[in-house]
């Protein structure tokens, strides 16, 4: 929390990261212990974090108090220290954020973009043209040749396809529900999943057809983030409007149970393996540890103000 100063302790591994968007930091937590081992300040309200793939170095993205934010914030994680404030120059409001191949692959809503940022030479080393309003997420396929953007005030999906030498992509859009915002690819490739925030739905893509090939009603006054388990059996949904985690069976497409964790649920992490998800509560300013075999709240995790974005360091 902001003017609350830590004694630092070596970061572990693995290691959960939670972004507290209201202190502008990033706090580290011993995920066997639950407790905070240390924090690092950020720039403005960040929203989203990915670890990289070493588990040196985190990536979070500063989306700003009116997702006008200009920055992102690469964190040393040996060292719990900001090593860059990366300015984006032009490309405004940076929010979802992925590691792939080494890189930070991010969203900027407010240049309809998608960028790659370079850790090894700090720098942005691409930029891809989305064109549709507020690109709020996006998920990489296995092979790096496949990109899926959630755009929240277009109502669609973009599909982002590069050739064999990423020399040259091509963008599918695809009509969903209102408001997606929440989005994550099956374990197997063959669907994503997306959130509508604004009519409770969720819309199923069919990745080889790019098209939807279902609808399903998930009852949510506001989905925030869909993620799958590792097994592809299970998608877990944040309910931002009723504190609710909806856990869905994806072979019936059914719901399963439905958990009150408490005020405005978002960001969600599913630790390697299975185990347990982390959920971010963040009008309670706390993390709920979901044991995934029992779905029952097994712990909790007291954070800052507003936590949302949640990484892992294996």
């Amino acid at each position: 929390m902001v003017g609350v100063c830590l004694a630092q302790t070596k970061t572990p591994r693995p290691a959960l990261v939670v972004l507290e968007k209201d202190d502008n930091d990033l706090a580290i937590v011993d995920p066997a212990t639950l407790k905070i081992v240390g924090r690092v300040p950020t720039g403005p309200i960040p929203h989203e974090v990915a670890v990289s793939e070493d588990g040196k170095i985190a990536v979070a993205t500063n989306y700003g108090p009116h997702q006008d934010g200009t920055t992102i914030s690469v964190i040393d994680l040996e060292t719990q220290k900001e090593i860059h404030r990366f300015d984006l120059g032009e490309l405004r409001g940076p929010h979802g954020v992925q590691f792939f191949g080494g890189k930070a692959w991010i969203t900027v809503e407010g240049s309809k973009k998608i960028a790659r940022y370079d850790p090894a030479t700090n720098k942005i080393d691409w930029t891809h043209e989305i064109g549709q309003n507020r690109t709020h997420m996006l998920v990489i396929a296995p092979g790096g040749r496949t990109i899926y953007t959630s755009n929240v005030s277009s109502d669609s999906v973009t599909v982002v396809e590069g050739n064999a030498d990423g020399s040259h992509w091509t963008n599918t859009v695809i009509a969903v529900g209102e408001g997606p915002e929440a989005i994550d690819l099956s374990p197997d490739g063959k669907e994503v999943w997306v959130g509508n925030s604004g009519d409770g739905t969720v819309s199923i893509i069919d990745t080889a057809a790019k098209k939807v090939v279902a609808t399903l009603d998930a009852k949510t006054k506001h989905s925030n983030r869909v993620i799958f388990t590792p097994d592809g059996k299970t998608a877990l949904i944040s309910d931002l409007g009723s504190g609710d985690l909806v856990v869905m069976d994806v072979g019936t497409r059914k719901e399963v149970k439905r958990l009150k964790l408490g005020s405005s649920t978002e960001g969600i992490l599913v630790q390697p393996g299975g185990a347990r998800a982390f959920v971010a509560v963040s009008g309670d300013n706390k993390v709920a540890v979901v044991d995934l075999k029992t779905l029952a709240v097994v712990g909790t995790i007291e954070t800052g103000k507003d936590p949302d974005g949640l990484g892992w360091r294996k």
